[in-house]
């Protein structure tokens, strides 16, 4: 996708405050000089058995590239594929479920599109609104600032080893609820500081994602490994083999951006490429900032800082 976008031209319409070109998590239209749009959307394969937790999940990682951006949203249409022979009771829950997250979020949901597919899937486009002079784009992160993670990491291999009967419940249900819990909380406690980057950690895991944000803002991003948080049992999944593709795909493309300064463990090496699901936000700000976030925000933590550009972008101490 990478080599498709870069052949794609930018757009030269100068209401466009971000579009595709930085790899963000969502564009953002100017509509006047207080107020913007922020539109995206995500769906995906179900990734839990009960289908109305599925529906609320896709829900809430849908919305968070809205948070990501500093946006508060306010509509979505869903996307939906389903058998046209399938039970339509499970069809029900799943758009339950993401209705209700979408309550919680204070997000109507005006309708949406459905198509016949043998291969469940779901999610939404959601539009919100920012002020443009306070968007949190990936583009913004500053030399000397510290970085904060909002959730632990670990959803993916979980998920992968949930598949396999290799997990047990009390990791399920902790990846459940990090997954289920909404990014608006950390959003609305961010924007109290003085951001100047951020993002969210999904499908690209975090190293992917903070390729993205180093790349965009040119400088290098040092994570220490030691630091980062992890879901229970993420890293007795990783021992147990359950890798899921995604995370190799992610190891194989964002790779050759990494220096590894030390020895750090192989298991937390493999969670910092693991592909989350509405995974937390990745921010930068000061670092009087940082410390004043994680008070506010329990779950916070400082797991790097950002320094001058070198030869890698990302740098895993």
């Amino acid at each position: 996708m990478d080599k498709v976008l870069s052949g794609l031209p930018r757009s030269e319409n100068p209401n466009v405050l971000v579009g595709f070109d930085t790899a963000d998590d969502a564009g953002v239209y100017r509509l006047s000089d207080d107020l913007a749009l922020v539109q995206t959307v995500d769906f995906f394969t179900p990734i839990v058995d009960d289908p109305f937790t599925f529906g609320a999940i896709a829900a809430a990682n849908s919305l968070s590239d809205v948070y990501a951006m500093g946006g508060v949203p306010i509509s979505a249409l869903s996307v939906v594929a389903f058998p046209g022979d399938g039970d339509m009771e499970v069809l029900g829950d799943i758009l339950k479920g993401g209705l209700e997250k979408m309550r919680e979020a204070g997000c109507a949901v005006l309708g949406g599109h459905s198509v016949n597919d043998p291969e469940i899937k779901f999610g939404y486009a959601v539009t919100g609104t920012v002020h443009p002079a306070r968007v949190k784009a990936n583009s913004g992160a500053r030399v000397g600032d510290a970085v904060v993670f909002t959730k632990a990491l670990g959803t993916g291999v979980i998920g992968t080893a949930l598949k396999r009967g290799v997990v047990t419940a009390g990791a399920v249900e902790a990846a459940t609820a990090s997954m289920l819990r909404l990014n608006k909380s950390a959003c609305e406690a961010m924007l109290c500081f003085d951001v100047h980057g951020c993002t969210d950690v999904t499908g690209f895991g975090m190293i992917g994602h903070a390729r993205e944000m180093a790349v965009a803002s040119g400088v290098t991003i040092e994570i220490e490994a030691g630091r980062v948080p992890l879901l229970p049992g993420a890293l007795e999944a990783v021992a147990a083999g359950a890798i899921p593709g995604g995370l190799k795909n992610n190891r194989d493309f964002a790779g050759c951006a990494v220096e590894v300064a030390g020895s750090p463990d192989a298991g937390l090496m493999q969670l910092l490429y693991d592909p989350q699901t509405s995974g937390g936000l990745l921010i930068t700000l000061p670092h009087a900032d940082a410390e004043a976030l994680e008070q506010i925000l329990p779950e916070a933590r400082r797991v790097g800082r950002v320094v001058p550009r070198d030869n890698k972008a990302i740098r895993i101490l």
